[in-house]
């Protein structure tokens, strides 16, 4: 197999006096000088906040990384596979949390840091997704992200509205919205991929209904046609086909992007990485782009569905564990997670337990999206919790947000979508 690989040299000189001597051995030499960690990460992981505190590493601990590059995708998917059945894992390993984690068998290639200290700063949203027989094998490598509504929040200031905790409150808002002249929703159509968030955004308002549902899904005994709660997320999409933008079926993620920074639509069910994004464009914004969840029908659980970060996962025949453990603990330190930050932003709040995000991230992230975290109000989207997930999904979310099919109809192609994948998995589908 050929490897595709970036040498990466991080060596940097730095003077004695400059560095906390308790990084150092007795006689004076960084305590991992001489060590190289082979890591694989995708171009997306391996960027300059990444990048950043490897330098760091590489300053105060003297280690320095080699970086093999993935391809991302099925292929990614694929090659990580083989080299586990092969037994050539690279020492750090960055690679998807939840079910795709439990496809690889962890407990058979990678290190169990369940008693390492840094576990401990873990979230528990985080550590259901990088557990398995309640032995822990991933460490975040950065920050969530959220399926939620995005909102121009001046509309809301101009027309006193609050934000709403139920689905019907969320109705209302559009209806006066739309009675005020504005345009209450943003669809990108034209990127069929976003319009899946409303849908996979609900999972919060699934679980509250029904904490059982991912495992019956996956199962087989529960199914999106016919469980109340599941059948919901589905029928959210006809309330809405009256508030959208003009443009709604040829609009881009980048028009997205565009129109909900500068105040031409109040509301977007996207994925909360837009908002560095939006901010970076139009810093003005900052102040004005806000956050909530995806409304549900009890205004008292009114929570947030959460994309899990990537994972590091080390080698558990690796040569180098316990350079590889002192770079984890490094990357946790509150220092170098505020490097991180300030380097490349923050998609969501951090699964570390008691960190406070730099003030270099925006209100809608460090504020909005943080209180559900502090109140516990979050649960991971299903792709974290099933393995079964539908190959037309955004075909069917498309069909359904521009009216074309009904909520039932949507669910019930679904479901049957999803039941090729369970076959193909051997998961007893009937």
């Amino acid at each position: 197999m050929k490897k595709s690989v970036v040498a990466v040299s991080l060596a940097a000189a730095m003077a004695l006096g400059s560095v906390p001597s308790t990084v150092f051995a007795e006689d004076g030499a960084k305590p991992y000088e001489g060590v190289t960690l082979n890591m694989w990460m995708s171009v997306s992981e391996y960027q300059d906040g990444t990048k950043a505190v490897m330098e760091k590493a590489t300053e105060e601990l003297g280690m320095e990384f080699q970086v093999e590059i993935n391809p991302g995708g099925t292929e990614g998917d694929n090659i990580i596979k083989t080299r586990c059945a092969s037994g050539d894992l690279p020492d750090i390993t960055n690679y998807n949390s939840g079910s795709l984690l439990t496809a690889l068998n962890p407990k058979e290639h990678f290190l169990d840091i369940t008693d390492e200290e840094m576990t401990q700063k873990f979230d528990d949203t985080f550590l259901s997704c990088v557990s398995q027989d309640d032995r822990v094998y991933g460490a975040p490598f950065t920050t969530t992200q959220a399926g939620a509504v995005v909102y121009w929040k001046p509309d809301y200031e101009e027309l006193g509205l609050e934000v709403p905790k139920t689905w019907d409150e969320f109705v209302s808002n559009c209806q006066a919205l739309k009675d005020a002249g504005k345009t209450p929703v943003y669809l990108s159509g034209g990127d069929t991929w976003t319009t899946q968030v409303l849908f996979l955004g609900d999972n919060y308002n699934v679980l509250a209904k029904n904490p059982s549902f991912a495992d019956d899904f996956t199962a087989g005994t529960a199914k999106f046609a016919t469980d109340e709660g599941a059948l919901a997320s589905w029928d959210k999409y006809a309330d809405l086909v009256d508030f959208y933008n003009a443009d709604s079926t040829a609009a881009k993620y980048e028009d997205g992007l565009e129109a909900m920074a500068t105040g031409q639509a109040t509301h977007w069910f996207i994925l909360t990485q837009v908002v560095p994004l939006m901010i970076a464009a139009h810093p003005e914004a900052e102040e004005n782009i806000g956050v909530f969840a995806v409304p549900g029908d009890d205004a008292e659980n009114a929570g947030l569905t959460v994309w899990e970060p990537n994972a590091w996962y080390i080698n558990k025949d690796s040569a180098n564990t316990e350079a590889a453990l002192a770079f984890l603990d490094f990357w946790y330190q509150e220092e170098n997670m505020d490097l991180y930050i300030n380097t490349y932003g923050a998609n969501g709040p951090s699964c570390i337990k008691g960190y406070t995000l730099p003030d270099s991230v925006a209100p809608a992230i460090r504020e909005d999206m943080q209180a559900y975290f502090d109140e516990g109000k979050t649960a991971p989207a299903l792709e974290f919790l099933t393995p079964v997930k539908g190959s037309t999904c955004e075909q069917i979310t498309t069909s359904a947000a521009l009216g074309q099919i009904d909520g039932a109809t949507a669910a019930q192609m679904y479901d049957d979508d999803c039941k090729k994948s369970a076959v193909q998995q051997g998961l007893g589908w009937e």
